[in-house]
């Protein structure tokens, strides 16, 4: 028990070690903030139940990341230490109780807080002497940093001479750089988020590549200084704002614990029209001389901490609804919102699922909403604030004919369920309907279909946008010297493309049935199919025999399935995109294999990214060696193989549930092949 709690234990520190190293060196953040603070959390609250794990990089121990070998490294004369989070009242409740305790108070003891809306920035520190700019740190580990004087010189909030007669003799300020949201549109494409793009700005070799970047300041503290003539923390952001510095507009002094919470939810809503992200609020004592009473207790402060904005909620405005037509003629309704910061993820579109959906939450273009994103799944629409709704606000009508060839969508009624289904579809086959036809294209290139290299969604839409494709057959006789002129091309890369399209014409019978993108028919479908027509001559005759209700015979076919291949079948185009394919690819028959194959009954799940291997490929190869592939983390489950940024909680379950755990190159020793 105790040798797994410390393995366990250990295991989560290096992990948060590893992120500290990408987010405070790199300029790349693996996780979410949201992610990072449970990580950070769980270290936290093993060593709370368990005294005796220690380890000298846990969060309790360190703050940051050690400097860049960039940069010179400076000692920092006053730590720069990190903040206690607060999730909830009773955190804040607790915070509060702790206070009053150490400083041996009543509990009717009124405490003056200075709330301060929390930057997500890159934390800097400069020093002044005699009103002078002389030097710029960054936090690095808190104890030491990195010398970025002159990049920080290049930032025009930063003043570079105060000649105000109350300005110390020394003092260090420290304060945020960011970057405004509307001025990150510019740098989207380089990257992740605006904090990113701070950080990878600030801490550039040449100050000139920094001097292009539209970086800002804002101040809120000090490390050491001599002669501050100040009392509270909202005396000094006034000092600040007199010197020339630019603090948060809005900071507010607050007292009692219901008044941060009320004054938390006003400036949550406010979020959206910011400029600037903000992942939550920063409450400190008001008074210093309580700040000095109250000292630090390992890395944080006690006289502060940090509330956190909801980790996978945000409020936004509806820019405007647009509809998406997927593969199978799905009309899908998408929010464009105005862009928001949700733990650590840049937000602009939020699906709203369908009709239904609007109707039932009357969801409006303009309405102020609240945009929730868990984890991998898609962000949506949890609520609309009514009150804020314009009076000239129309509902939104769905479309009664399909945005992009005219026809009419319909709703169709599900014999299996018998119900009228939510989702409103195009009633165009085949490839009548643009869109639709697009995401047939990108499906049939798809990992799991053809596995194209190279020939992702981006070179279809732009191949359909150059009339060079229309159909899937149209891949296979592209006219590549007319390739070879487009901008971005040349002839290494046209000629990598025709080796990538030439070496997928060899094809098996069920990944060629589920390029097709006949509805209701997956992966797992496609190869019961293949199973029972094992060639492709025997599939296309279908058409010809018309005997569907056969198919009702394949364990695991239904009548939905059924109806799907007979409505594929009775398309004109559908016939002739399937016999062209036929005269230019090599299908390969079905052989009924014995179960001999090196992973017999033995089932495989991966994670995480692969080196110079796809998953689709890896599946393959597990099938073709009597394997087989699931899609989840359970006690059936034989072997885990991990590659690079896995998901965390499969790895926990596989461990919890003592599955073995395989990287790439042991799972490559299993079929005797080299990595």
């Amino acid at each position: 028990m105790k040798k797994n709690l410390i393995k366990k234990y250990n295991s989560k520190v290096k992990l948060y070690n590893y992120y500290n190293k990408k987010y405070f060196n790199d300029n790349n953040s693996e996780i979410s903030d949201a992610e990072y603070d449970i990580l950070k959390k769980e270290i936290l609250d093993l060593e709370k139940d368990y005294n005796f794990l220690k380890n000298i990089n846990s969060p309790s121990k360190k703050v940051g990341f050690k400097p860049s070998k960039n940069f010179k490294k400076v000692n920092h004369k006053v730590p720069m230490l990190s903040l206690a989070n607060a999730f909830s009242e009773q955190d804040l409740l607790n915070f509060e109780k702790k206070i009053i305790n150490f400083l041996s108070e009543k509990k009717n003891f009124v405490i003056t807080y200075s709330a301060e809306p929390k930057i997500d920035g890159i934390s800097a520190s400069l020093i002044y002497k005699k009103g002078n700019f002389e030097m710029g740190l960054s936090r690095g580990d808190g104890k030491q940093g990195e010398d970025i004087t002159e990049n920080l010189k290049t930032i025009g909030d930063i003043p570079k001479k105060i000649e105000f007669e109350d300005f110390p003799n020394e003092i260090d300020i420290r304060g945020e750089v960011f970057i405004q949201n509307s001025d990150f549109e510019n740098l989207k494409n380089k990257f992740a988020n605006p904090r990113n793009a701070a950080s990878g700005s600030l801490r550039q070799k040449n100050p000139n590549d920094t001097k292009n970047i539209p970086l800002k300041f804002i101040a809120y503290t000090f490390g050491f200084e001599k002669n501050l003539m100040v009392t509270t923390q909202t005396e000094y952001l006034k000092k600040l704002s007199k010197w020339g510095f630019k603090t948060n507009p809005l900071n507010k002094q607050i007292t009692g614990v219901k008044n941060l919470l009320k004054n938390y939810n006003e400036v949550e809503k406010k979020r959206a029209s910011l400029d600037f992200d903000i992942d939550g609020i920063v409450y400190k004592i008001n008074n210093f001389s309580l700040q000095k009473r109250l000292g630090n207790v390992a890395n944080a402060p006690r006289w502060a901490v940090a509330h956190k904005f909801s980790s996978n909620k945000a409020i936004s405005v509806i820019i405007d609804i647009e509809i998406q037509i997927g593969r199978t003629g799905a009309l899908t309704p998408v929010a464009k919102i105005k862009p928001i910061n949700i733990g650590g993820v840049i937000v602009s579109n939020a699906t709203l699922h369908n009709e239904d959906e609007i109707e039932r939450k009357d969801i409006r273009i303009g309405d102020t909403v609240t945009v929730e994103r868990a984890g991998d799944v898609i962000p949506h629409i949890l609520s609309v604030d009514v009150s804020k709704r314009s009076n000239e606000s129309l509902k939104f009508k769905f479309p009664s004919k399909c945005p992009s060839c005219g026809s009419k969508t319909i709703k169709e009624f599900n014999k299996v369920t018998k119900k009228i289904d939510a989702v409103r579809r195009c009633s165009s086959n085949g490839y009548f309907c643009n869109k639709i036809a697009i995401e047939k294209l990108k499906h049939f290139v798809s990992k799991e279909a053809f596995n194209i290299d190279g020939f992702g969604k981006k070179i279809v839409e732009l191949f359909w946008k150059l009339k060079l494709i229309k159909f899937p057959q149209d891949i296979f006789k592209l006219d590549y010297d007319k390739i070879e002129k487009l901008e971005g091309w040349g002839k290494l890369s046209v000629e990598n493309l025709k080796y990538s399209i030439n070496q997928k014409k060899n094809i098996s019978l069920d990944r060629f049935i589920f390029a097709l993108g006949i509805r209701h028919i997956g992966l797992e479908n496609a190869k019961l199919l293949s199973k029972y027509f094992t060639s492709y001559l025997n599939f296309q005759s279908l058409y010809k025999k018309k005997n569907y209700e056969d198919l009702l015979n394949i364990d695991g076919i239904g009548e939905t399935q059924v109806s799907s291949i007979r409505d594929f079948f009775l398309n004109k185009e559908n016939l002739k995109v399937l016999n062209d394919l036929g005269k230019v690819l090599f299908i390969k028959n079905v052989t009924n294999k014995r179960n001999e194959g090196l992973l017999n009954n033995k089932s495989f799940l991966v994670t995480g990214k692969l080196t110079g291997i796809s998953r689709a490929e890896v599946k393959s190869l597990i099938e073709e060696n009597s394997g087989s592939s699931v899609s989840s983390v359970t006690n059936k489950l034989n072997y885990l193989i991990v590659g690079e940024k896995p998901t965390k909680r499969k790895v926990e379950k596989a461990e919890e549930l003592k599955i073995k755990i395989l990287n790439q190159d042991e799972f490559l020793k299993m079929l005797n092949k080299t990595g």
